[in-house]
């Protein structure tokens, strides 16, 4: 699907974006990457880091702005909806703003899509968009409902919406890895709560899945990767091993544990080797037949603290040069 095809990424001189574009221009021959972000300064960057590549097409413009969207959605074959404002303590103080660019933005994807008839269309959401405790989670989650409705909309258009929600990617800017490896040297990492765990992927492991699923995608799905777990002390352990711990407490809109599927969507689930499936409970959703999925049992419930697959200390430490590389940060 991807060869001679025209790709718009929006978001695509974020971490994902970039990396997205590594995997692509690598592997495939698409006829044209449509990179979209608001950023100048990024897009410049991303024009040197990419330099000679002829198939980038680099677009200014915020998917706040309808208008430029329509016009940067034409003739697209395939559209990665990666663009959000996804720092929890930024969308907290700064709440309009978030809800422009979440959701607002996420209804302005499907507007464009549809009415230029993208055949296939898939968003990044996130496992905070899972019984939301913050503004961030909350305005994913109205994305992903604002998507996955899209199909309804679609009626006899070929456009098709699907969501990825996976977890926090290892190493990503305003993560825990890059923060205690610039605590490290001052000999005292700050740990909020002992307890807490959470779900971890790579950047390019999210970047394959992401793409796995738009090739396997049919309309309605929301994918979720089986990826491990890991205890914030462990990750402490990993990056500081002979570093003070200080217990600083939970912060506001933090959760103990992560969800990315809850005992309620267990009901209309499916699970495949690596990853499980969340259908959409509406009459214009047809069940897959091409490729079947076990059903998930009923109660089943996908956590971070209850997860069969854990990252030891050691697992962190031998992907350390791969985060320095993709995000870099100071090992």
């Amino acid at each position: 699907m991807w060869e001679n095809a025209t790709i718009l990424v929006t978001g695509a001189t974020g971490s994902f974006g970039k990396k997205f574009l590594k995997v692509l221009l690598a592997e495939h021959n698409p006829k044209a990457v449509r990179c979209f972000s608001r950023d100048e300064l990024k897009q410049s960057e991303l024009a040197e880091m990419f330099k000679g590549e002829e198939r980038l097409r680099l677009q200014i413009g915020d998917i706040r702005d309808r208008d430029r969207l329509m016009r940067a959605t034409r003739g697209v074959d395939v559209l990665v909806h990666a663009a959000a404002m996804k720092q929890v303590p930024a969308s907290e103080y700064n709440p309009f703003e978030a809800v422009k660019t979440n959701v607002i933005g996420g209804e302005n994807i499907v507007e464009a899509a549809l009415a230029n008839e993208i055949p296939k269309i898939i968003s990044l959401s996130t496992d905070k968009a899972v019984n939301p405790v913050n503004l961030y989670g909350a305005t994913k989650l109205c994305m992903e409902k604002l998507l996955i409705q899209g199909n309804s909309y679609a009626a006899d258009s070929p456009s098709r919406f699907s969501v990825v929600r996976y977890g926090n990617v290892v190493g990503s800017r305003g993560s825990i890895v890059p923060i205690f490896l610039r605590q490290r040297d001052t000999g005292v990492v700050t740990i909020t709560d002992e307890r807490m765990t959470r779900f971890w992927i790579t950047l390019e492991q999210g970047v394959r899945f992401v793409m796995s699923c738009a090739e396997r995608m049919e309309g309605g799905e929301i994918f979720i990767p089986k990826i491990p777990s890991m205890k914030v002390t462990d990750i402490a352990e990993a990056i500081a091993p002979d570093a003070k711990r200080e217990i600083i407490g939970i912060r506001p809109g933090e959760k103990l544990h992560e969800v990315m599927l809850t005992e309620d969507d267990s009901r209309h689930a499916g699970e495949f080797d690596d990853h499980y499936e969340i259908y959409p409970e509406y009459h214009w959703w047809t069940p897959k037949t091409t490729q079947p999925a076990t059903p998930v049992e009923d109660g089943f419930r996908y956590s971070s603290d209850g997860n069969t697959h854990w990252m030891t200390p050691q697992d962190l430490r031998d992907l350390l040069p791969k985060i320095e590389e993709d995000f870099h940060v100071a090992g």
